[in-house]
């Protein structure tokens, strides 16, 4: 058997389609990964207490025990099409020693008790790890202890397995134990830290394939997503978007000709304390057609500030002048002698590399529906981050934030775009202004002029060599929109010179390559964040360093005329700073060259090819650097030089994430996250123009179609470190893995993305 667990579909050859290489199919359509969903979510009104099932035992917070045997595993991570629910009771599982068909998810509400409420970073699996293992070996403590007295024989003379308490030939189930025994045990905070877990030699649940909880009722029509929300005597909203993020207001409302339109009731202004929909109004109807029907109707005057005129070319000429301001910005990474050995440097390579705007255009546009209840605030929605909006909505509401409660629903696809629930705003203030329950529902243009995009980027990169053609000092300048600025300021951390920055718009720049001396610096462009609300997209900030940091590092190969693998290969010697530590980056540096390796091996890097043909490598170590998910992928590429057409042929993919949870859903994760960076790298990316996105639906803004979609070659390496995140890594290797390939296959070098044929025609006639 190979070491490694691997995919390619190539190599499958099914006799007939299944209906999950159907789905498979039909996600990548567009470059997204379909957001189906489980029906164990919440239904609109439900509390969590009633959803579970009467009775039974609560070791923790995290699992409830039915009398019937059910097991609740309560799940405060947003399932948006990544079987996150499927992973993290099967972490809790294993350490339970649970029937796996016994076993049930819970997405719950926004109560306190739940602490921090985030779903991003590729954090979920990470950060809930140790959590969910401590908290189901703590359940499997008190039920063999319970079930040793109810079996009459010691705790020490008994096993827990598949839901049941053995000891010799006897045993008690736990549906017994739950029935019958005395459960009374609980477990302290400082008590489940301390909490031993399993060896990975004895996990029967982790990384062993089995039936995902969310598959069926994502298939069988029983989920329910934000925009199934009701409740009876609700009223239907649809907004009347300003021409600019902040800084409009309304002048005046002309409603006249919405009129006409049956079921429409009235046109408000909103006003909010909290500025997060300045210049909204929202048009009220007895239903979302007519609501939007009626909207298309009425004529709102605005005033606008100076953000109505900004476009690309302005944001793009303030990150230049950022970035040749030397005193400009966060310094993250600042080793001392970063100039001196630039200035003794036998030679240097600079270069400088820029990103367009990404939209999300998830499936499910956003919405939520807001009402008042019994003196406290409901909101019914997707979100992937609950505990950054509830502030906001108790302000815009004027009420304490105990007063507001998110109800849990499924995501028609996330992709950061609900980081931000700027969008239940809104829909709160036309339910305060109005006194009934309102239902906002954008339109898919409305959603994208809505949208919290991802930032234009430039980039400027320098590398210093000696006489030897060895790389002495390095430099990475990064200037976008900071939506973490914008949105959360008080996760930013301080830079070496005392000025924060943002580390989902710098993080990948931070890198384990030993180059020397090294400085990294995060430029907020600031203009960017006052025309627009940039957003978290999936893969944030290594979504454009990287394409950067790895283009670059192929030009400087190709510089000293080293083999592009080759070159990452000696800078990846795992000293210094880069040789890794417990918990998470166990290998360090050593981790990174054994995936750029494998890809390399994957691909038959050194092979000869057809002409015009190429293979391009890129490497990353995920999201951020106490979390390293290391990834690398070779592309194989085929440039037609007439018409400057570059065909994908294939993607390998070697993936390093610590402990594989779920493997199906893992593989899944690699796939979408690795055709999203295709549709980025030659597919997407959108305009500013005149203070408002460019394109606001698919008939322009064009990602991914089946048709595009390239062979996949993946494979994990085995490993039983920390298991980290997946849903994100490897997004960020395919497009420098293209644009290397590209090199390679005809000598034109890119340096934006995406890349258009144009752009492959004009760096060939630049060649030539």
């Amino acid at each position: 058997m190979n070491k490694f667990l691997r995919h390619d579909p190539a190599a499958d050859a099914p006799a007939s389609p299944s209906r999950r290489s159907f789905l498979i199919g039909a996600a990548a359509t567009g470059g997204f990964m379909m957001a189906f969903a489980h029906a164990a979510v919440l239904l609109p009104g439900q509390s969590p207490d009633a959803a579970l099932a009467s009775g039974g035992y609560d070791p923790n917070l995290w699992v409830h025990i039915a009398p019937d045997g059910t097991i609740t595993v309560n799940i405060i991570r947003a399932e948006m099409g990544q079987h996150v629910g499927t992973a993290l009771a099967r972490i809790l599982a294993d350490e339970l020693e649970a029937d796996w068909s016994q076993v049930r998810i819970e997405h719950v509400d926004s109560d306190p008790k739940w602490g921090t409420m985030v779903t991003g970073g590729s954090w979920s699996v990470w950060q809930s790890f140790p959590q969910l293992s401590q908290a189901g070996a703590a359940a499997r403590t008190a039920l063999i202890e319970e079930g040793a007295r109810l079996l009459g024989v010691k705790p020490a003379a008994c096993t827990a397995r598949d839901s049941a308490v053995h000891a010799g030939s006897r045993s008690v189930s736990y549906a017994k134990i739950v029935q019958a025994g005395k459960l009374s045990r609980t477990f302290s905070a400082d008590e489940l830290k301390a909490m031993p877990v399993k060896p990975p030699a004895e996990r029967r649940l982790v990384g062993v394939d089995t039936a995902a909880l969310d598959v069926p009722g994502k298939t069988n029509g029983r989920a329910v997503y934000g925009i199934d929300a009701e409740v009876e005597g609700m009223l239907y909203g649809a907004p009347k978007i300003p021409p600019t993020r902040n800084g409009s207001k309304v002048v005046s409302v002309d409603d006249s000709a919405a009129k006409s339109v049956k079921g429409y009731l009235r046109s408000i202004t909103l006003q909010d304390p909290s500025n997060t929909v300045p210049g909204w109004v929202v048009v009220l109807a007895d239903s979302t057609w007519a609501a939007m029907q009626a909207a298309a109707k009425v004529k709102v005057t605005w005033q606008n500030d100076d953000t109505a005129s900004v476009s690309d070319k302005e944001l793009e000429d303030e990150s230049n002048r950022l970035i040749a301001d030397p005193k400009a910005g966060s310094t993250v990474v600042d080793d001392d002698g970063v100039d001196a050995a630039f200035a003794n440097a036998a030679s240097a390579l600079e270069q400088r590399y820029t990103t367009a705007a990404v939209s999300h255009f998830q499936l499910e546009p956003v919405n939520a529906l807001a009402l008042e209840k019994d003196g406290s605030w409901e909101i019914h929605t997707g979100n992937q981050w609950q505990s950054l909006i509830l502030p906001t909505l108790a302000k815009a509401l004027g009420v304490d934030k105990k007063q507001v409660v998110m109800r849990t629903y499924l995501l028609g696809g996330g992709f950061g775009r609900r980081l931000n629930g700027d969008y239940a705003v809104p829909a709160a203030l036309a339910a305060k202004a109005v006194g009934k329950p309102v239902k906002l529902t954008l339109t898919r243009a409305d959603d994208l002029r809505f949208d919290s995009f991802r930032s234009p980027s430039v980039q400027r990169l320098r590398m210093a060599f000696d006489k030897g053609d060895n790389v002495v000092a390095m430099q990475h300048d990064a200037a976008a929109g900071w939506p973490t600025k914008v949105m959360v300021p008080a996760f930013m951390p301080k830079g070496k010179n005392g000025e924060p920055y943002d580390p989902f718009s710098i993080s990948g720049a931070d890198h384990w390559y030993n180059v020397g001396k090294h400085r990294v610096r995060a430029l907020s462009n600031d203009l960017a964040n006052r025309a627009f609300r940039p957003g978290w997209l999936r893969s944030v900030g290594p979504g454009w360093t990287n394409w950067a940091l790895e283009s670059f590092m192929d030009e400087a190969a190709h510089k000293v005329g080293a083999d592009p693998v080759q070159f990452r290969l000696k800078l990846f010697d795992a000293t210094g700073k880069n040789a890794g530590s417990a918990p998470n980056a166990v290998g360090g540096a050593k981790r990174q060259a054994a995936v750029v390796q494998r890809a390399a091996a994957m691909a038959g890097w050194g092979e000869s090819l057809p002409p015009d043909t190429g293979l391009g490598i890129a490497t990353s170590f995920g999201q951020e650097r106490d979390m390293p998910t290391w990834v690398a992928c070779v592309a194989r590429v085929k440039v037609d030089r007439a018409s400057g057409k570059v065909t994908v042929e294939k993607l390998f993919l070697a993936v390093d994430a610590g402990t594989i949870v779920h493997p199906d859903g893992a593989l899944a994760q690699v796939q979408g996250a690795a055709l999203w960076g295709l549709s980025m790298a030659l597919h997407e990316g959108n305009a500013f123009d005149s203070g408002q996105i460019r394109d606001t639906n698919l008939d322009r803004y064009t990602p991914l179609r089946t048709m595009d979609v390239p062979a996949l070659a993946v494979e994990f390496m085995p490993s039983t470190e920390a298991a980290v995140g997946l849903g994100e890594p490897a997004t960020t290797v395919v497009g420098p893995a293209i644009g290397n390939a590209i090199f390679a296959a005809c000598g034109a070098r890119l340096r934006h993305i995406p890349i258009r044929p144009e752009d492959v025609l004009k760096a060939l006639k630049q060649k030539a």
